[in-house]
């Protein structure tokens, strides 16, 4: 899992706006550059870190999807989160000093390592690096809400529809399509995140072809009507 070192800088990557604050000047993009110093390959199937290894770095993904998951007492696999290009992982490991999650590699995957002393050290010498790491642990926290929401209130169907809009928004902001999605995730780590049984997911997503609002080719998904799906999440808005 060590994988060697290969020198990346922040100053010349497409992803600079996803992962990095705005605004930074010439002189703190050079302090970037040195910090991101290094990127690391992950093959599909293996992790990124596992829980209870050290804390040290925050990782921001390169290429690639990731899921984090624990494992339940009676030995299950339950999944909380994804994360894809230009997102950062390794967030939970902060509290404690010891990572409270898997973070594995739904397909071959790249990231940036970010050691948090750095980050910490340059967090204090410019408020805008600050205020960004800010906005990443809020983030996550109104998504955990989010989820929150999803599992506690909502049918079958909301929990899948207001999963896929989320999903394809992420996308989008990555410069993909609005309607068109190839899911890295099996429909049973789907069920997990969204505490749904795998025949209740599969029952789902036919309800939503037959209704023509999705297509789905094996992982392909295209959203034929979003407004179906946006009703269905919120449905007094839509009437």
């Amino acid at each position: 899992m060590d994988i060697p070192a290969i020198k990346v800088a922040c100053s010349n990557c497409n992803l600079r706006e996803l992962c990095l604050p705005m605004g930074l000047n010439s002189d703190e993009i050079v302090k970037l550059d040195r910090l991101v110093s290094t990127r690391r390959r992950i093959k599909r199937g293996s992790a990124l870190f596992s829980v209870g290894d050290p804390f040290t770095s925050l990782y921001a993904v390169r290429s690639g999807f990731f899921k984090t998951c624990v494992t339940t007492p009676d030995g299950r696999d339950q999944v909380t989160g994804f994360q894809m290009t230009g997102e950062i992982i390794g967030l939970d490991g902060i509290v404690n000093e010891r990572h409270a999650c898997d973070a594995v590699a739904l397909e071959d995957a790249e990231v940036c390592v970010m050691p948090f002393d750095q980050v910490e050290a340059l967090s204090r010498e410019f408020t805008t690096l600050q205020s960004h790491v800010h906005k990443i642990m809020s983030r996550e926290i109104v998504r955990d809400h989010s989820v929150m929401l999803l599992l506690g209130s909502m049918r079958a169907e909301e929990r899948l529809a207001a999963f896929l809009l989320n999903l394809v928004q992420r996308l989008h902001a990555r410069g993909f399509s609005q309607s068109e999605l190839v899911l890295r995730m099996t429909r049973e780590e789907i069920g997990s995140y969204l505490g749904m049984k795998l025949e209740t997911v599969s029952r789902t997503f036919s309800k939503f072809v037959d209704e023509g609002t999705i297509e789905v080719k094996q992982r392909y998904v295209r959203i034929l009507d979003t407004e179906a799906l946006k009703r269905i999440v919120t449905p007094c808005e839509g009437d």
